[in-house]
């Protein structure tokens, strides 16, 4: 089932189920994703492919972060947890993210096929990281954890 067809239905069962803050989480992510369709017509492409819509999703997912992190820092803990609450939501249509040690076994790989070496050639390991690492890892946590490899 393509992702638009199921953020449809989860639409669909969040109204009947009453369900707010998972009804207007479902949506914001729709209205992105219809945002991004509309975004690619020109170039004449008529639909999403999945790693758009991944790249749609983890968007989704990194403004939810970014905002829980600034509300905790004012002190709004209420508003957090509302947007931790719609990060669990957009988490559930992203694949399994691997853990700190699987990303380190893939960064591993990448900085012996680069050939890197020291920090400087932190740009060498970060495009490949996230291209292979991407909506399964946090871009944030791949650059601290590339950065900590590099540097030892």
């Amino acid at each position: 089932m393509r992702l638009k067809d199921e953020i449809t239905e989860a639409i669909k069962m969040a109204m009947k189920s009453k369900d707010k803050i998972r009804l207007e989480t479902v949506r914001s992510i729709k209205k992105a994703l219809l945002e991004k369709e509309v975004s690619v017509r020109p170039s004449g492409q008529t639909e999403l492919t999945e790693a758009q819509e991944m790249e749609v999703l983890v968007q989704q997912a990194k403004q939810r972060r970014d905002s829980i992190e600034q509300y905790q820092q004012a002190g709004r803990q209420d508003l957090a947890d509302q947007e931790t609450l719609e990060l669990t939501i957009i988490e559930e249509y992203l694949p399994q993210q691997l853990s700190d040690s699987e990303i380190e076994q893939q960064i591993d790989q990448i900085i012996t096929q680069v050939g890197a070496t020291s920090s400087k050639d932190l740009g060498k390991v970060m495009g490949p990281a996230m291209q292979q690492l991407k909506g399964k890892a946090d871009g944030k946590k791949v650059q601290e954890l590339v950065k900590a490899r590099l540097a030892s």
